[in-house]
């Protein structure tokens, strides 16, 4: 009998899951949602700002397994054999000499520039820019394999942002991780940034490393960008790994604070939407839309095949960065189900601060629990027609294809007979008309899609924006039976790192999610959406070119 943990650090909450290896089966799972991430602390949505203390990822850690492990036998317990961690990304900090973020000390306990920086903060636009328009003069173009275009939502826009707005940090930081890196050699007891095994997936899509350019880019490119880099690429790293390796051995201290034994196997961490794909049972040419807040997805060739393409404008393209031996794509939206908040908020905050005057703050809550669904229901009965109100959905700017974090959304084709139900249908259909012209690049660019799953809250809870996605991409899409697709493909990425299975193939065999749900495009609905998709891309030229 042997079990593996995975532990996926969400953008709200941490899950974890504990999974039997032979059978796939999950025993149990444990979720704990951020304390000071759920209080509002240190963002600020007006600026793109959104940070997370690195104390909600610790306790998150150690609640989540705990309360998993709460529902199992000591026999279970005593057979864990490996545990493994996916996180958001690019989610970067600063770390000192030992490897402890700074904000863990005293000094900056409550310093958002000590934290590490959320994929969504979009502070660093300026910084990406730069970055772009150096690499795009430089004798090698470092962004040539993360689509041509480097965006403020990855590593070092954020890094070099946070290093001029703040001398003390930059005085302070002796290198960098992301989350996914220092969480899992936290658990080792070994966060030496110099020595700890930094994961392919987050140097390869957000970092700019290649093998091509020896590792980083070079310390001439990057102090030519900013004098303040000089000497960090030695402070980093050269060498990545692929998550099927083992980060290290758990240490004694964390062991006891979870109760589980002490050879236990810590597997190199990934993100969520790499390992989501792997808990998925992802293929060669399947598109996996990882659908939640935003969207990830992730495509994977053998490299024999693609590895000549560079594709434009998409989020990298790296080799092993989901699954050994294959090239790994990654592509995705800035705001999907974050959009559908945004909405409600706009509907519910009125309504809710006059019900909390009035003592029924009860009301107001229960408000925002069924707003959507609610709404979800009135737009499933209007009908689907070419005069339709179209929407962008660059609330959030735009991640791919051609990432452009300082675009706008907007709402085109309103009346006085507009409702509620209207716009929101407007608000779906425009996320899916996000989806469909990531997956557009993607053929366009020589790399077809055989095969759609969807994974995530969105894709298990909302059967109409899933049949809307359906019918404007017109293909069938299948839905992953697990609720904890990333938690699930993380205990795949520790079996293997255990050497439980040898091979990510055979593991997935025995342990990734089946389907239990197929959404098939209605062609009546299909043929109008093409008509309303062509408005969707003119609407979006036309607010891209006078922004």
């Amino acid at each position: 009998m042997a079990f593996v943990i995975g532990v996926d650090f969400g953008t709200d909450s941490v899950r974890a899951v504990l999974v039997d290896t032979e059978t796939g089966h999950e025993l149990a799972s444990g979720v704990h949602e951020y304390t000071r991430w759920k209080t509002g602390a240190f963002c600020n949505p007006a600026q793109s700002q959104f940070r997370q203390h690195p104390l909600d990822y610790l306790e998150g850690l150690e609640q989540s397994i705990r309360n998993a492990l709460q529902r199992v036998s000591p026999d279970v317990i005593a057979g864990i054999k490996g545990i493994s961690v996916d996180t958001t990304g690019s989610t970067p900090g600063p770390v000192d000499a030992n490897g402890t973020p700074l904000a863990l000390l005293p000094e900056f306990a409550e310093n958002p520039n000590g934290m590490f920086i959320l994929w969504k903060d979009h502070t660093a636009n300026r910084e990406a820019e730069e970055i772009n328009q150096l690499a795009h003069r430089w004798d090698t173009d470092f962004t040539k394999y993360v689509g041509g275009i480097y965006s403020s939502e990855w590593f070092w826009a954020k890094l070099l942002y946070t290093l001029r707005v703040d001398p003390a940090v930059r005085k302070a930081a002796f290198s960098w991780v992301e989350h996914c890196d220092w969480i899992s050699a936290e658990l080792t007891g070994n966060t030496n940034p110099l020595t700890l095994r930094r994961s392919r997936t987050a140097a390869g899509h957000k970092a700019l490393w290649h093998e091509e350019f020896q590792g980083l880019p070079s310390d001439e490119f990057l102090t030519t960008l900013d004098p303040l880099l000089a000497g960090l690429r030695d402070r980093l790293f050269s060498q990545t790994y692929t998550s099927d390796q083992p980060m290290g051995t758990i240490s004694a201290e964390w062991a006891g604070k979870l109760g589980v034994p002490t050879d236990v196997i810590i597997g190199v961490g990934s993100f969520d939407a790499h390992m989501g794909a792997v808990g998925a049972n992802i293929e060669p040419y399947a598109l996996v839309k990882v659908i939640g807040t935003s969207t990830c997805d992730m495509l994977m060739a053998p490299s024999d095949d693609v590895g000549h393409l560079l594709i434009r404008g998409i989020c990298g393209q790296v080799d092993g960065s989901i699954v050994p031996g294959m090239l790994g794509m990654e592509a995705g939206q800035s705001a999907f189900g974050d959009l559908y908040a945004w909405f409600s908020r706009l509907i519910l905050e009125p309504v809710a601060g006059l019900l909390t005057q009035q003592g029924r703050a009860d009301e107001a809550a229960s408000l925002q629990t069924a707003l959507i669904p609610y709404l979800a229901e009135q737009a499933s009965q209007l009908p689907v027609l070419e005069t339709d109100i179209v929407a962008i959905d660059w609330l959030n700017g735009r991640r791919t294809p051609d990432a452009n974090h300082t675009l706008k959304g907007a709402i085109s084709g309103l009346n006085l007979g507009s409702s509620a139900a209207h716009v929101f249908k407007a608000l779906v259909e425009a996320t899916a008309y996000g989806a469909r012209r990531i997956a557009e690049r993607f053929v366009e660019e020589g790399i077809p899609i055989r095969q759609v799953i969807a994974i995530g809250g969105v894709a298990r809870k909302s059967a109409f924006v899933m049949q809307t996605l359906a019918d404007v991409m017109n293909v069938p899409i299948n839905v992953a039976e697990s609720d904890q697709c990333c938690a699930r493909g993380a205990a795949v990425c520790a079996a293997v790192a255990a050497g439980i299975y040898p091979t990510f193939a055979e593991a997935q065999r025995a342990m990734a999610s089946a389907f239990d749900a197929v959404y098939e495009p209605r062609p009546q609905q299909a043929r109008v959406y093409d008509a309303l998709y062509q408005r969707y891309v003119s609407l979006g030229g036309f607010i891209e070119h006078n922004h």
